[in-house]
């Protein structure tokens, strides 16, 4: 679980293992499998590194990726 902001500052809960995509468009859209849609404040980035700690601290296994040229 991590916690995010909705665009009126509300933070709120969600469970990083349902999201399927994320985007910007400018403002960070996070949809998840169930098809529910948030739009929050923090940017991808910032949900890739808190999904990364999460997981990192409750012991799922984080593999890290070594991007080569063509997948940057």
């Amino acid at each position: 679980m991590i916690e995010l902001h909705r665009l009126n500052g509300e933070p709120f809960v969600l469970n990083s293992d349902l999201i399927e995509t994320m985007e910007m468009t400018p403002d960070t859209v996070v949809r998840l499998f169930n098809g529910n849609r948030y739009l929050v404040k923090e940017s991808t980035e910032y949900i890739i590194t808190a999904i990364t700690k999460f997981r990192g601290s409750s012991g799922y296994a984080c593999i890290p990726m070594v991007l080569t040229g063509e997948e940057k």
